[in-house]
């Protein structure tokens, strides 16, 4: 995680693209991209849903989407000091408090 998080800042920084890459800006940039993976989905039915991954082409932009995702997610825990991974770990812990079996 800490690899493609320093390979993905590399990638912003040797574009100069620092300056745009804010808490706010990124939050929106996430946000648009976990949109335009929803819009595969959008008017599926759940058994559709369930076999996107079986066309190669559905799956490719299923793949991109949640690459774009993931992207900003770890641009945006880069820029605030967030480890994603401490994160789920506390949040699920949470959960499992709150929800018990």
């Amino acid at each position: 995680m800490a690899g493609l998080q320093r390979r993905i800042a590399e990638f912003a920084a040797a574009r100069n693209w620092q300056p745009y890459h804010t808490p706010k800006n990124l939050v929106t940039a996430l946000s648009v991209e976990a949109s335009e993976l929803v819009e595969i989905f959008q008017w599926l039915t759940p058994e559709e849903s369930a076999r996107v991954m079986d066309d190669p082409d559905t799956a490719h932009r299923v793949g991109d989407e949640v690459a774009d995702v993931l992207a900003y997610l770890l641009q945006l825990c880069g820029v605030l000091g967030v480890d994603p991974l401490a994160a789920l770990s506390a949040k699920i812990d949470r959960n499992e408090r709150r929800f018990p079996v």
